[in-house]
């Protein structure tokens, strides 16, 4: 289980790149037009929608040696809006959330939109 940790005047802090995906993946889920979090499956190469807890395993969360975060999202958008604006604020409300919950530095998001939906 990865972690991240960082010092301050009264101990250690420890983060678990769990809790940070599972934090981003709601942030992300916030967001205008983002239809839920999505996987792969390697097996056949089918898209799944996430529903509720499971929203962390289409976010990927790598710490690098600075303490800086990359993060990888995986998405489902809605039919009719745009991808690239959907992306920019996905992206701008993701690293705002992730670093004032963390207090860490969000050096990177990766946007993969692997699916459109049609919103009922």
């Amino acid at each position: 289980m990865a972690n991240s940790s960082m010092n301050n005047e009264n101990g250690k802090i420890q983060i678990d790149d769990d809790v940070i995906a599972q934090y981003a993946g709601m942030s992300a889920l916030e967001c205008f037009g983002i239809v839920g979090m999505a996987t792969v499956s390697m097996k056949d190469g089918l898209v799944k929608l996430l529903k509720g807890d499971s929203v962390s395993k289409g976010v990927a969360v790598t710490v690098d040696e600075k303490k800086r975060l990359s993060i990888n999202i995986h998405i489902i958008v809605a039919y009719g809006v745009s991808i690239a604006t959907v992306a920019d604020n996905l992206m701008q409300t993701v690293r705002y959330k992730v670093e004032e919950f963390t207090g860490m530095k969000v050096d990177m998001i990766n946007v993969f939109v692997e699916g459109v939906r049609v919103i009922d």
